[in-house]
């Protein structure tokens, strides 16, 4: 059944009043409707901005309001707190979908009106907010920009502050600058040198942005002042509060972006701002490092740097800080690009996303590493991270604990667009305890449900601690979890060579993100000398983290240190991102560990062995530990491969400490090893308490090298106290490795003997390992002590590579790596320490070294000659443009590092190495001009004696043109016709050049910018003599006038008496060009490099160049500045220091070619002997060149530097044939155009030209050995001086001199006037006694010049009588 409810129809009067309130209702919504009509249109009206007013907080609150509420889809307003008087600190964000977190978005912020009475920012940013709203959609750039970027603008950070300011207010005479409790928000800050804190509730303003700038992660930010018109980068202080250049990690970028906002603004950019109260202030480019102007502690844009992962600077906008209102929209005009630009620069350097390996969620806080710049920044809550960077290549890490980093090498940076790089991260896995573990721990439940504490480890997840309920424990006793325990090695055996190498390729393979295996060469039976880094970047040296490291198996049957070493490897992989000791030293030190420097004679060796000698020498037989460069006594075995291999790793890193681990004993042996007496006493090192300290911390952490009663069963009474010793007090080991890292790089390093046995069982191995785990890691943490820091210079804030830093009374310096990076090892004290360099000013500091941390010391050095800002003198100034600039560049990077050595592995040609006779020769240099028609030209010099022609091959990008302006060298081989390994390696470096012209870059521009002439054979007719495989052979010495040629060239000292041979004749014609720069001249029959003269002199003038030069090659060659050569088939058995020497030292003789250069062609010679064996067999060729493409290549580079310029008149004519005179003495002359170009050690020096009728000058010059030549413009005056002596002096002396004379003429004329009347009356009296005269004596009397004339040449002699009367009268 349905129960139906039936309903009351409504009633007529019902309906009425129902219709009459529906009515009612509809014309209050039609009336709401125009109302919000009117109000929207109202509103409308308010946004359309008039520039002409100051907005106070009111206002300011309205109009944000307003723009937020008109432009919702791109604008939303928030406060991030409050003033101290309740104002709200709004911020407008900017951006597409604004309240939407979109992952990957840069953050951007601009903050204005800090100090509350500049307030031109204030407005301007209100500005930026409305052209941003309203250009978007119409304006493309606008839009691209609101799209791609969150935009964070707060107008007011000082509200308070501005509403006690008055307009007009230029100076802040009226208050307003600080908030409502008198602080000034810019000094209250954390900063890196104050610990000061104020009152957090005296700071309201500065602790809301603080928790902002955390919150948000910002990327880019600027802070708007007033008071003049600059742009301020970090650092803002310093240690000091000194003003002076405070350089942060990322000063270079600091500047770059600095300079976007100076150079888009008209005023700003010129960097005058010719401020009212300091019209003499200037800011060269309008930029200025913030300390460097004025001390700031406490800044805002130190904390975003230092605590927000952000970059700000600070940007002064106007002269007056409360400009008039009518200023107001010619101010927003001068800063509206400025203020875009600099927005866009957050689009630079790197972005992307940090992952986890397995789930591909996002990982947070993970640190975002940049090698070579200690400042690294962390990724967001999503994962993300954008870095900043300034075009160029970078090796880029992402590390979090409990993950194995990535690395990510050479990533290429351009400009204006940020590159994408994603990180994914793996876990770090405990292998050593099956990967997955879950202890379980009980904990007293306290009547509350008990819980349990799980640490897991697994494949998806970093170590972790989670809670859980536990059902099962009650009440149970407190267990705390034990300490970490690291994991220790599990295998312990003695490895040979080839199982040695399979576990350094395991680790090298499971490790790739902290290992790198390399070898740095082979042994005497060919096997590799590997050396495994471990470090949290292994493959590059970062900048301000040391280099350390660990070898052993030096002698081959001492074999601890070698499975010792293996056992670290394992230890310090395995235990990385778990154990915090190890991953500390990992992530701050680059550990080098060589197992074996010996694997030959480890091969050789037996096990067990006590005491015994077999394998401790390799297979050469040699000592490898008695064959390195001695201070006091001359080693004159032969350098060992293995020996040589080290000298050239240890010399090419920068390495602070090391231990060379041996066997036999159990002490810690530190330097000098041995004295100049020979004798068993201690012989003590300048840094002596270093090597003590270091020694005791590797024994204090073995109690059986600590004992100091070493291996009594073996030798007796022994006794080392505290396990430590001076190596020469106890016994004299000349020519060891210790001593030499000491003497030759900045190394310190000890010996350090593990085992009684040499050869112990491998049983015995584990206890090896616990007896020094501890000991092995605590050596390595000593890298940490004394002091480190960076040298730079205080211009333009670049490194200062090979800068000396000097200890007072500690005789021993060492020098800082490319970078300007240094590490000095000290004990606890206080030392003056200073730095210097060629070309800048020396300083000095005081540091005070504790003992539980380094401390650092950062040095900035000021150019010589330069002003206070680091800026180089005024006067003529040759413009640059950015391919020079790029060309320095290019110089620097090959000069410093590893650039030389990428050149090098990046320009292989493949070649067949075979010895050309005269004929075959010729057609390989025919066939490059062929070849190469664009690159080369072929000269004819002449012809030898039996009519082969001496060619000359130019290689540049203009052959046959004369340029100048770019540096002419000239390379030349086979003087000597038995040695033709010089003429193989030219021709090789000249296929090298052409082959790899407009492929390789850096080929093509030192083609590009340098005129290379290469003569490959001066002596072709010796050259078809000669005989292959002739060591010491002399047949094809000489010419087929059987002249050696080296001997035939016109030297100063000597005087030609017959022709010249006409090879010479061919040479001397070229030499004689006079523009060359350098020659390098290749030769055989030894290891060195000789620099002029061959001829005996007292002294060379300019030796410190030549000897240079000289070194320039022997120190890219991998034999030859090691100084050992063993060439005993011209007695060349001992040590040459650093593979150079003076020619005349070598074997003196006259008539040289290298001293016709010098003295003839003002061309520095340099002499390459590239090998003992004067004609080698053809297969060594491939290994010679190997040895000396990288030398050849350094000359290329080297004839870069020194000093260049032009000399020109003031009106700009080049002045030709000028005299250029270097310190004194060498000269050089200016060629076509007015150029000059010398080469110089670097240093200091001073520069004369002198040129006939101008006035003499003098310049000093900077040469640095890393630099592209200084170039200089030398303007000569008119010489204004007559025999020294001022023109004017001269001529009006002249003048009066002159008057002097025509005065002194008339006197006398008038006195010769009366004397002619008296005479005339003595002639009338003669004419009575002599009436023969008549006529001469009448014409005498009326002084007739004519008839005088007429009778000049007459003869015709008086008598005797005749005189003696004339003369009466």
């Amino acid at each position: 059944m349905v129960h139906i409810s039936e309903h009351p129809q409504p009633t007529p009067k019902l309906r009425a009043s129902l219709f009459a309130f529906l009515l009612l209702l509809i014309v209050s919504l039609v009336d709401a409707r125009r109302q919000r009509t009117r109000s929207v249109t109202s509103s409308t009206e308010e946004t359309v901005e008039t520039y002409d007013k100051y907005y106070n907080y009111v206002d300011l609150t309205g109009r944000l309001q307003s723009l937020a509420h008109k432009y919702p889809h791109i604008a939303n307003l928030s406060s991030i707190g409050q003033s101290f008087e309740g104002r709200e600190l709004w911020v407008m964000q900017i951006t597409k979908d604004p309240n939407r977190d979109t992952p990957g978005k840069p953050k951007f912020k601009y903050v204005g009106n800090m100090h509350g009475d500049e307030t031109l920012s204030r407005q301007v940013l209100v500005y930026v907010v409305e052209y941003l709203l309203t250009k978007y959609g119409e304006e493309s750039r606008i839009t691209e920009l609101v799209d791609t970027t969150d935009i964070y603008i707060m107008p007011s950070m000082n509200p308070d502050g501005f509403e006690k300011s008055k307009e007009g207010d230029c100076v802040g005479d009226n208050g307003g600058r600080n908030n409502a409790k008198n602080m000034d928000l810019n000094r209250n800050f954390p900063d890196q040198y104050d610990e000061k804190k104020a009152n957090p509730e005296t700071i309201p303003e500065v602790m809301a942005v603080i928790r902002w700038i955390q919150e948000k992660k910002f990327v880019l930010s600027g802070n708007l002042h007033g008071g003049t018109v600059v742009a301020s980068y970090p650092f803002d202080d310093s240690a000091t509060h000194q003003r002076h250049y405070s350089q942060s990690e990322d000063d270079s970028l600091f500047r770059y972006l600095a300079l976007v906002y100076s150079q888009n603004h008209p005023g700003m950019k010129t960097g005058e701002p010719n401020c009212p109260d300091a019209p003499d202030e200037t800011f060269k480019d309008g930029i200025t490092n913030g300390a460097q102007w004025y001390d700031v502690p406490g800044g805002m844009q130190d904390y975003n740097y230092l605590h927000g992962n952000c970059l700000e600077i600070t940007m002064e906008l106007s002269c007056c800080k409360y400009p008039p209102a009518s200023e107001l929209h010619q101010e927003w005009d001068l800063n509206r690009e400025s203020l875009l630009a600099y927005i866009e620069k957050v689009h630079i350097g790197v972005h992307g996303y940090v992952k986890k390996a397995v789930s591909g969620t996002a990982l947070a806080n993970v640190s975002i590493v940049v090698a070579s710049i200690r400042h690294n920044l962390t990724t967001g809550n999503n994962g993300d991270y954008y870095r900043l960077l300034l075009p160029g290549t970078y090796n880029i890490t992402a590390v979090a604990p409990g993950y194995m980093p990535m690395t990510v090498h050479s990533v290429l940076v351009e400009a204006d667009k940020a590159k994408e790089l994603n990180f994914t991260l793996a876990p770090v896995v405990n292998e050593g305890l099956g990967g997955i573990t879950v202890t379980t721990y009980a904990m007293p439940s306290n009547n509350k449900p008990n819980l349990s504490t799980a640490t897991t480890t697994n494949a998806s997840d970093s170590t972790q601690t989670r809670v859980a309920p536990d059902a099962t424990s009650n009440n149970s006793p407190l267990i705390l979890p034990p300490a970490h325990q690291p994991i220790q090695p599990q295998e312990f055996r003695h490895h040979s060579y080839s199982d040695m190498e399979l576990f350094l390729r395991k680790y090298s393979s499971e490790f790739p993100s902290i290992v790198h295996l390399y070898s740095i060469g082979r042994s005497v039976e060919d096997r590799e000398l590997y050396v495994m880094v471990i470090s949290d970047n292994p493959t590059v040296h970062e900048h301000g983290e040391p280099e350390f490291k660990y070898i052993a198996n030096m002698h081959g049957n001492e074999v601890v240190g070698r499975e010792l070493l293996l056992n670290l490897i394992e230890y310090l992989c395995r235990n990385y991102g778990t154990d915090p000791e190890v991953t500390q030293l990992v992530n701050n030190t680059r550990i080098h560990i060589m197992p074996s420097m010996n694997p030959d004679g480890y091969e050789v060796a037996t096990e067990g062995d006590a005491k015994g000698y077999k394998g401790r020498n390799n297979s050469n037989k040699f000592d490898l530990n008695r064959n390195f460069p001695d201070q006091f006594f001359t080693i004159r075995d032969p350098r060992q491969p293995e020996t040589i291999a080290v000298m050239n790793w240890v010399k090419s890193i920068p390495f602070t400490l090391s231990a060379n681990l041996h066997g036999g004993s159990l002490v810690v042996n530190y330097p000098y090893d041995d004295d100049k007496d020979g004798l068993s006493h201690y012989s003590r090192s300048p840094d002596d308490k270093v090597f003590q300290q270091v020694s005791r911390a590797y024994s204090q952490e073995n109690p059986l090298i600590h004992n100091g009663h070493a291996c009594i069963d073996l030798y007796g009474a022994e006794y080392f106290k505290d396990g430590i010793t001076n190596g020469a007090n106890w016994y004299s080991v000349p020519g060891g490795m210790q001593d030499w890292n000491y003497l030759n790089t900045n190394c310190f390093e000890v010996t350090i003997e593990l085992s009684c046995v040499k050869y112990p069982t491998s049983k015995e191995l584990p206890k090896y390992w616990d007896q020094n785990r501890r000991a092995l890691l605590q050596f390595i943490q000593q890298v940490h002590s004394g002091v480190k820091g960076t040298v730079s210079d205080i211009g333009d804030g670049t490194g200062i590579p090979n800068a000396t830093i000097s200890v007072e009374e500690i005789d021993h310096n060492i020098t800082s790596a490319r970078t300007g990076d240094y590490w000095r090892l000290l004990v606890p004290g206080t030392y003056s320490i200073t730095a210097s360099a060629h070309g800048y000013e020396p300083v000095r500091t005081y540091a005070t070294v504790s003992k539980d941390h380094v401390e650092l010391v950062d040095f900035r050095l000021t150019r010589v000659h330069s002003d206070s800002n680091g800026q180089s003198p005024k006067g003529p100034q040759p413009t640059q443009n950015p391919s020079e600039k790029a060309f320095q560049s290019l110089i620097k990077d090959l000069s410093l590092g590893q650039g030389l050595e990428q050149l090098v592995s990046s320009t292989a040609t493949e070649n067949s190495f075979r010895y050309r006779r005269y004929k075959e020769l010729s057609g390989f240099v025919r066939g490059l001009t062929l070849n190469f028609p664009k690159i080369t030209s072929l000269h004819s010099l002449g012809q030898s004696v039996e009519f082969r022609t001496i060619s000359a091959l130019e290689i540049s990008n203009r052959p046959g043109e004369a340029e100048p302006a770019k540096p002419k060298i000239r390379f030349e081989a086979g003087i000597h016709g038995n040695a033709p390994v010089g003429t193989e390696l030219l021709l090789e470096f000249a296929a090298l050049l052409c082959i790899n012209y407009g492929k390789n870059p850096v080929i093509t521009r030192l083609i590009n910018e340098t005129r290379i002439f290469i003569v490959p054979s001066i002596n072709p007719d010796g050259r078809e003599q000669a005989i292959e495989k002739q060591c010491t052979s002399t047949q094809g010495l000489t010419n087929a006038h059987s002249k050696d040629l080296d001997t035939d060239f016109f030297g100063n000292a000597s005087q030609r008496v017959v022709e010249a041979q006409p090879e010479t004749r061919a040479m001397m014609d070229l030499i004689l060009d006079k523009s060359y720069s350098l020659s390098v001249a290749l030769d055989g029959g030894a290891l060195v490099v000789t620099y002029p003269y061959d001829k005996p002199v007292q002294s060379v003038e300019n030796e410190g160049t030549l000897k240079y030069l000289a070194s320039v090659y022997a120190n890219n060659h991998p034999k030859m500045h090691l100084g050992g050569t063993g060439c005993s088939n011209n007695g060349q058995m001992g040590n040459i220091p650093d593979g150079i020497m003076r020619a005349a030292e070598r074997q003196s003789h006259m008539g040289s070619m290298k001293d016709f250069s010098m003295d003839f062609g003002h061309c520095p010679e340099i002499t390459v002997y590239s090998g003992c064996c004067l004609f080698p067999p053809a297969e060594q060729l491939p290994t010679l060149w190997a040895e000396n493409k990288k030398a050849l290549l350094s000359m290329l580079v080297e004839v870069h530097k020194g000093v260049r310029g032009v000399v020109r008149d003031k009106s700009g004519k080049p002045i030709v044939g000028a005299i250029i005179v270097l310190n004194g003495g060498v000269r050089v002359f200016t060629s076509e155009g007015g150029y000059f170009h010398a080469l110089l050690a670097p240093g200091n020096h001073n520069i004369e030209a002198v040129a006939d009728g101008y006035q003499q000058q003098r310049q000093e010059v900077v040469v640095s050995s890393y630099e592209a030549a200084s170039f200089i413009v030398i303007e000569f005056d008119m010489d204004n001086s007559i025999f020294g002596l001022p023109r004017a002096f001269v001529v009006a002396s002249a003048a009066a001199s002159m008057t002097a004379l025509v005065v002194t003429a008339c006197i006398i004329w008038c006195v010769c006037a009366a004397k002619s009347n008296r005479q005339k009356d003595g002639f009338h009296r003669l004419r009575q006694h002599r009436d023969d005269y008549d006529d001469e004596i009448r014409l005498t009397s009326m002084g007739s010049k004519k008839s005088l004339l007429a009778n000049e040449f007459q003869d015709e002699s008086e008598s005797d009588e005749e005189t003696l009367y004339a003369n009466k009268i």
